[in-house]
Parts: structure tokens; C-alpha cells; sequence
């Protein structure tokens, strides 16, 4: 948990890269990707999401299978980030994650990306052992609306602890403005 901490305040270091990621360019952040360890890779991850280049999309989405758990966390927030719809299929599989830190990011990134065709699985990880990622899982049906989001947010609702409960009729609420 110390090392996702670490990546995500590293990765917010505005003083390499800002906003508009006008600090390190895509060729030198593609060479850390390519040559740094892991938290050189996680960064270079997390900017190329903020830099906003669509050639990171490929990049990014491959990302999603490095073997450490904060590169493939970044990857996923990152690819909302650019707006990839290309990367829905491979973020849903990535909802099977070991690292619920990475499910959880996963689960966001297909909120944000309003991802239709990932109500089904996001549906069956409301009953994800981590409670982070219900939580997520809660907001991106939500973001997502749509029967089926609705049908799932009643029954989570109804069936689960008090705060995820809390959560779905608050998102219930949302969907039904």
C-alpha cells in the first residue's frame, strides 16, 4: 500500500510534468517505460495519461499486463485519462486483478469511460472481497446508467453493508435525476 502511496504522489510531481505535460516529452517518457524500474515506470505511466498523446493509447493498454501491480494500476486511470474506448475490453479483464488497488482503478477508468458493455462484469465485482473496490464499482454504475447499472444499484442497495448501501442510492439518486 506504502508503494501505491509513493506512485501516486510521485506521480503528481508538477514540477516534471504539469497539466499539459509540456515537462517530459512522449519519446523520453516511452524510453522510462521502456528502461526504468518499477516506480520510473509507474511515473512514466501516469504522465503519458496526463500528457494526452492518443499513440500512448497501444502503449497504455499493454501496460495493463506489466507484471507490477502499480504500473498496471497507473495504466488504467490513465487510459480514462485519454479517453481510450479502445480500452474497455482489456480494463474489464483487468477487473479479475489479484491487486484490489488495480481492480479498483479499473473499475473507475470504465466509469469514467462509461463503459456499457462493462455493467455485466462491474454487476458481479459489487460483491468484490475489497471493499475499494465496491466503492468504485458503486460509482462507475452510476457514471454509467442505464437498466441493467439500475438493476444492480437496487440490488446493492438492498443487500449490501450500510455504506455501500448508502453509496448505491446516492448513485441511484444521480442516475434518476
Amino acid at each position: 500500500m506504502i508503494l501505491y502511496i509513493i506512485v501516486a504522489l510521485a506521480g503528481h510531481d508538477r514540477q516534471k510534468i504539469n497539466d499539459r505535460g509540456d515537462g517530459m516529452g512522449f519519446d523520453e517518457l516511452m524510453e522510462d517505460l521502456k528502461s526504468g524500474g518499477i516506480l520510473k515506470r509507474a511515473n512514466a505511466v501516469a504522465a503519458l495519461g496526463k500528457l494526452g498523446d492518443r499513440r500512448a493509447a497501444q502503449v497504455l493498454i499493454k501496460a495493463l499486463e506489466d507484471h507490477s501491480a502499480s504500473v498496471r494500476n497507473n495504466a488504467a486511470f490513465a487510459l480514462a485519462e485519454l479517453d481510450a474506448k479502445e480500452s474497455i475490453p482489456p480494463l474489464i479483464k483487468v477487473l479479475n486483478d489479484p491487486e484490489e488497488w488495480v481492480r479498483k482503478s479499473a473499475a473507475k477508468a470504465l466509469g469514467i469511460l462509461r463503459a456499457r458493455t462493462a455493467v455485466p462484469t462491474l454487476t458481479e465485482k459489487i460483491d468484490d472481497p475489497s471493499s475499494l473496490v465496491r466503492k468504485s464499482v458503486i460509482r462507475s454504475l452510476g457514471q454509467i446508467g442505464g437498466a441493467e447499472a439500475i438493476e444492480a444499484l437496487k440490488r446493492a442497495h438492498s443487500q449490501h453493508e450500510k455504506d455501500i448501501s448508502k453509496m448505491a442510492e446516492q448513485a441511484l439518486d444521480k442516475i434518476t435525476q
